[in-house]
């Protein structure tokens, strides 16, 4: 059992809905407009170094990846691209900016589980617009207690969250489907962390070690959370 939780926050992508599968379809949509010019694996490998580099000026998010795109086709075509590929680049951002919300197994139920019992808290990273979107479009906003957009998941960020909620570190458990993200930085400041692994994850949210500590907990679904917790 996981006791003295007052504070239960969700990660939002891939944890309560479907989002990283939406970049990697993307991803291959925008490798098959520049076939012309590179092999595909390629492609990717150039987008990829062009998001990593772009973080520390755009964040996480859908627009900063379509800026991305952007920018990789400059690169890629040594900006002798015709203006109908930079079209379809923006056309398949707007896509996913638009696709419908399609909850994970389960993920209802808990919130229903939980609800009234524990303060429960939305922790995610990304764009202010679009997460605020989402989570009205998913229909759980109204189970939530606070909703915090990050610009990103460091040590800091979490201290910051949790000193507005007034909560203990003790006292706060947060579930997620990264590592990086939602797991080690909340263990590092004395919290429990709860890591519900997806099929389809970043490979920049990946880790190259296992992690071993009294307060970590790994699940298969964010249903087998309950027993650990008093409902």
């Amino acid at each position: 059992m996981i006791e003295n939780i007052s504070v239960i926050a969700f990660d939002a992508d891939d944890t309560l809905w479907v989002n990283e599968p939406y970049f990697r379809e993307t991803e291959e949509q925008f490798a098959s407009l520049l076939e012309d010019f590179l092999p595909r694996h390629s492609i990717v490998a150039e987008l990829y170094k062009t998001e990593i580099a772009n973080l520390p000026l755009y964040g996480y998010g859908i627009k900063g990846f379509m800026l991305s795109m952007i920018e990789t086709v400059l690169r890629i075509t040594e900006g002798k691209v015709d203006a109908d590929i930079i079209n379809k680049v923006i056309n398949l951002g707007q896509e996913m900016l638009n696709k419908p919300i399609e909850l994970l197994d389960g993920v209802e139920d808990v919130l229903k589980a939980l609800h009234g019992k524990y303060r429960l808290v939305v922790a995610t990273k990304g764009d202010l617009l679009d997460q605020e979107r989402k989570l009205k479009k998913s229909g759980l906003d109204h189970y939530f207690h606070h909703i915090e957009i990050m610009s990103d998941k460091q040590e800091k960020d979490y201290q910051k969250l949790l000193k507005h909620l007034d909560c203990r570190p003790d006292e706060f458990l947060m579930l997620g489907n990264s590592l990086k993200s939602d797991v080690l930085p909340v263990l590092n400041i004395g919290a429990h962390a709860v890591h519900i692994p997806y099929h389809t994850t970043w490979i920049h949210e990946h880790i190259d070690h296992t992690i071993e500590h009294a307060n970590f907990y790994e699940v298969k679904s964010l249903g087998e959370v309950l027993p650990q917790l008093i409902v």
